[in-house]
């Protein structure tokens, strides 16, 4: 297979919440109405069905739609990154080539967990090769333990980065030291991105281009400010922002989950709406709390 253009992927992307209606359809108007503002802000572009986009509650036509849906609204010279994970590799090959027709980027492929105790270094690296030579788009690795029960352990990244066609990772695991382990023993063209907002300064300090996070739905401004400072070799400031996000990650995240970030989303005029089940929405004391951390943050 020939060598994919390489995709600079620098910059900070917020994975978007699928908005629904009461009913549990759908809101495309309300996701429009979502990315006109997200688009105000200096985003390098977007992850669309990923974990806080509940992809694992839509079928595979919603996915689709929703892909479609965002790179209509999406300004063309923002990434768009689609996630194309399924149990199987052949239903990911399919997926991603669905992706790919709909306008996406790149594809965004977690981890298969279902036989989570089955997925060794090996069978991961199996299907990620597939799935790479198969795709028509470059393809981005996402390890996010927390949800899946599986580690995509570090010498398996090393020699997937080899693929012509697997650009990167989302890291979502947290530690720093496997971060810089992947960004010094990776060819130059593999990129890694942290997979929370949380660790953000830590894994830009070591080599991470950028971040795909939770928070960049709500404080998206405040993140490229963090990305510029690091560039601009002022670690004070950009330390300062993150310590003072700390709290307000850890809730729209580990705390209160999707449910947490769709709430701060309506609290700070967007449009956040139900989760569909089986998540259960927040309830009336923890988005007293939340809506007091959004104050401290100084968001809302």
């Amino acid at each position: 297979m020939n060598k994919m253009k390489p995709f600079p992927l620098d910059g900070v992307y917020p994975p978007i919440p699928t908005p629904f209606k009461s009913n549990g359809d759908i809101d495309f108007r309300n996701l429009v109405t979502n990315l006109d503002r997200w688009n105000l802000h200096p985003l390098s572009g977007y992850v669309v069905g990923g974990s806080n986009g509940e992809f694992v509650s839509l079928s595979s036509d919603e996915r689709v739609d929703v892909v479609r849906a965002v790179r209509e609204a999406a300004p063309s010279d923002r990434l768009l990154i689609a996630g194309s994970g399924m149990q199987s590799t052949r239903a990911t090959m399919e997926l991603t080539e669905r992706m790919a027709d709909v306008g996406a980027d790149v594809a965004i492929v977690v981890t298969p967990s279902y036989y989570k105790t089955m997925m060794s270094s090996e069978a991961l690296e199996n299907h990620y090769h597939q799935v790479a030579e198969a795709s028509p788009i470059p393809i981005l690795l996402y390890n996010v333990p927390a949800n899946t029960g599986v580690e995509l352990q570090v010498e398996a990244v090393l020699r997937l980065a080899d693929h012509p066609n697997v650009i990167g990772i989302k890291e979502s695991g947290g530690s720093i030291a496997k971060i810089s382990t992947m960004v010094h023993r990776t060819p130059g063209d593999f990129q890694v991105l942290a997979g929370s907002a949380g660790f953000m300064l830590g894994a830009l300090a070591v080599g991470a281009v950028g971040v795909i996070g939770a928070l960049a739905n709500i404080a998206g401004q405040e993140l490229v400010d963090i990305l510029t400072h690091v560039h601009a070799g002022e670690l004070e400031p950009a330390r300062a922002i993150q310590l003072s996000l700390v709290e307000l990650n850890a809730a729209v995240t580990v705390r209160y989950g999707i449910a947490g970030l769709k709430a701060a989303m309506d609290m700070l005029g967007y449009y956040g709406g139900p989760v569909r089940s089986p998540l259960l929405p927040l309830g009336d004391e923890n988005k007293e709390v939340l809506r007091r951390i959004l104050i401290e943050s100084g968001l809302l």
